[in-house]
């Protein structure tokens, strides 16, 4: 990588050699990969009718994509507030570069890709950047105050379901950033790999090599780690509940992701957590590897994706989606003159 610190990508414009996009933010954000699927003709229609300036239309358009890019956001930044600030920042920024957009994705992938490049050069940085601290470490600091047994007390298991989301938004955290997005994008959001690379604006090949490597540490790291992977790992969500109280990273009162906004009729927590259940279907051994190593490595990496993938269907704050609602549809956002 270009740069040594951890979490943080290189503007991702000098990793796309030979590629070819349109223009986002000033840049020719493109790459080589094709999107499988374009917009239809209902969605064209809308644009095209914010585009004009039909103020029904805007914001149908920010109801589209605000839970979206919020839950995006909020894989790549860990705390809410920070996802708010960032998804506003990207729906303007979609919204005002709506006469730009060709059809040549859908809206929302299209979307992606605006919030994407945005999220990748954030100047923030989450508490986990700050200390490039790395998977190793998380796994060595969860072994401090580890209780003997599970949490007994009071919403136990809210709680324990808020130390299991928490945590694992934690350890993204301690991906690169472009090795973040790579498994946010693939193996959370299941985006195929051609959308994905487009989303990136970078080649499919660099796509894979960035999936991969994010994919084996987290795989690596959850198997050693974490009870749901592996169940000789030393870690439990319910033995972690009342040291993480004590050090304020979950508060009790009001759980942050566990008692989080829903998008109406999304996932629940309870029903994101029976996802763990559901294993994924593994690919086929590859010819000059065992069966059994292949399918050893298949579990871990189909750990990671459901461990990290099982959240709920977070909703972006309204209040804040109805202020930007509210800013574009007044007649005085320059973007849209």
């Amino acid at each position: 990588m270009g740069n040594t610190t951890r979490g943080v990508a290189p503007d991702i414009m000098t990793e796309v050699e030979g590629s070819s996009g349109a223009a986002v933010d000033g840049h020719d954000f493109g790459g080589t990969a094709e999107v499988e699927s374009g917009p239809d003709a209902a969605e064209r229609e809308l644009v095209a009718r914010a585009v004009g300036g039909d103020r029904a239309a805007i914001s149908e358009v920010v109801r589209l994509l605000q839970d979206p890019i919020y839950r995006l956001a909020l894989r790549m930044v860990w705390r809410p507030a920070d996802a708010e600030d960032a998804s506003q920042e990207i729906l303007l920024r979609v919204v005002g570069k709506l006469g730009t957009w060709r059809g040549e994705a859908k809206l929302l992938t299209w979307a992606y890709r605006i919030g994407v490049n945005y999220l990748l050069n954030l100047k923030r940085r989450t508490p986990q950047e700050q200390q490039q601290l790395s998977l190793d470490e998380f796994s060595e600091g969860l072994k401090d105050g580890l209780a003997e047994q599970d949490y007994r007390g009071p919403e136990s298991s809210l709680l324990t379901h808020e130390v299991r989301l928490n945590c694992s938004q934690a350890m993204l955290q301690c991906l690169v950033r472009d090795e973040r997005i790579a498994f946010v994008l693939s193996e959370i959001f299941e985006l195929s790999s051609a959308e994905a690379a487009w989303i990136s604006g970078t080649t499919a090949p660099a796509y894979r090599k960035r999936l991969e490597r994010a994919k084996k540490r987290l795989g690596n790291f959850l198997t050693s780690t974490c009870g749901l992977a592996n169940p000789q790992a030393f870690c439990r969500c319910s033995r972690r509940v009342e040291k993480a109280v004590d050090l304020g990273r979950i508060t009790p009162p009001r759980p942050t992701f566990a008692a989080h906004p829903l998008t109406p009729g999304g996932r629940t927590v309870d029903s994101a957590a029976r996802q763990l259940a559901r294993p994924r279907a593994a690919t086929p051994p590859t010819a000059g590897r065992a069966a059994q190593e292949v399918e050893r490595q298949m579990a871990q990496l189909h750990a990671a994706a459901a461990i990290l993938g099982a959240h709920p269907d977070y909703a972006a704050p309204q209040a804040k989606m109805d202020a930007i609602t509210t800013i574009l549809t007044s007649g005085r956002f320059p973007l849209l003159d």
